[in-house]
């Protein structure tokens, strides 16, 4: 069964654990590397942290996995024995379906919202469980937020590997001829055998780990597919069926119109009548608020009349602020100018710098040579002489 694919981790764990120790030399007897040791078995102990935490998580999901089978074929069987009866009705009051505390959750509030909205000829609206025991719910359970992530991470761990090892092999290597370069040949070895080492291990591991992780999850969303049409077929309570909800509309519509038609009798009279009290109502409004509010509008006016003055300075002043701020910005595209031309010459200035270097460093080679030719020159005369 796919739900147990994972224990494969455990023995491809254990082999490369008993190979890496095996190419250090802890087997062989050959001479063992302290620092190469420690650091293989430091990323293995890491990869194993990283498979204990996935395994908890995988176990639980096939705790899910498990409950979801059993019940499936527990409501086929009683579906079975009930004729054909839909089962709702066994499990409307005692909700108890699952073991398992995060499928007995889920399932305890798709039964409450169903027993809120029954309607009143025993017909419910449409709500099916995938709703709350879903997809979403598998990843909570698998920690699909973490295991997602440990393909890469595995990857990660044997690049940073390669890295290490390639930074302690050159680290060790030096020498200025070929004497001393083949005797630093060890080292270089050495780091070099961490960096295949992790890098082979690290990429593997991360392989593996994504075949063993899609397949229990692909094991978990099927199995969680065949539970819900188990679940439609012969618990999922019917729902409101076309004619039922036509009905409600209806009712519904006859029950506006009555509201309607007593609102209508309500404002039954003589049109004329009330449109005239209406305009002798507003009339002596009308008289009243200029009677009362004729000394607050003339304040009013002057107010408006003061700020529209103080308005008109103020937009005097913010065109003299724009006029400055675009003196400003001439004199800073200016000054940049300025600044482009200066960095012009000084990098020309440094290529005629690196030029005159370079002519200098080809005069002391030459000078260099010349001398040593004179010199072996010299000693060939003195040995001509000497002879």
């Amino acid at each position: 069964m796919k739900s147990k694919l994972y224990y494969v981790l455990y023995f491809l764990y254990a082999v490369v654990v008993a190979f890496v120790l095996y190419l250090n030399g802890v087997f062989s007897g050959e001479e063992i590397s302290i620092v190469n040791l420690t650091i293989n078995i430091v990323f293995l102990i890491v990869i194993g942290i990283l498979f204990l935490i996935s395994s908890v998580s995988f176990g639980k999901l096939n705790n899910v996995t498990y409950e979801l089978e059993d019940v499936a074929i527990r409501l086929q069987k009683e579906y079975k024995e009930a004729n054909g009866k839909n089962l709702w009705g066994n499990y409307r009051e005692n909700g108890k379906m699952f073991e398992d505390e995060k499928l007995q959750a889920a399932f305890q509030k798709y039964r409450m919202r169903m027993r809120s909205a029954k309607s009143k000829k025993g017909s419910v609206p449409s709500c099916d469980l995938e709703e709350y025991i879903n997809e979403d719910l598998i990843d909570r359970v698998s920690m699909n937020f973490f295991n997602s992530g440990i393909s890469g991470t595995l990857t990660g761990l044997g690049i940073l590997g390669t890295f290490l090892g390639l930074s302690m092999g050159l680290g060790s290597f030096s020498g200025d001829d070929i004497f001393t370069v083949s005797d630093n040949v060890g080292a270089l070895l050495s780091g070099m055998k961490v960096a295949f080492h992790t890098s082979v291990y690290g990429i593997f591991f991360s392989l593996v780990f994504n075949f063993v992780y899609r397949s229990i999850m692909s094991d978990a969303y099927e199995t969680l597919d065949e539970f819900l049409n188990v679940f439609r077929q012969t618990v999922q309570p019917p729902t409101i069926k076309g004619d039922e909800s036509s009905a409600a509309m209806l009712v519904y519509q006859s029950g506006m119109a009555n509201s309607l038609k007593q609102m209508l009798d309500m404002m039954k009279g003589d049109a004329m009548e009330q449109t005239a009290g209406v305009e002798r109502i507003v009339d002596k409004f009308t008289v009243q608020m200029q009677a009362a509010l004729d000394t607050d509008f003339k304040k009013l006016g002057n107010a408006l009349k003061s700020a529209g003055e103080t308005q008109a300075v103020s937009a005097a002043n913010a065109a003299e602020m724009v006029e400055a701020v675009t003196a400003l910005v001439e004199v800073n595209r200016n000054v940049q100018a300025v600044l482009a031309n200066i960095m012009e010459r000084q990098e020309q200035f440094a290529n005629e710098l690196e030029e005159q270097k370079k002519m200098l460093a080809q005069t002391c080679n030459e000078m260099s040579d010349e001398i040593s030719s004179q010199l072996y020159t010299f000693g060939q005369m003195r040995n001509m002489y000497e002879e």
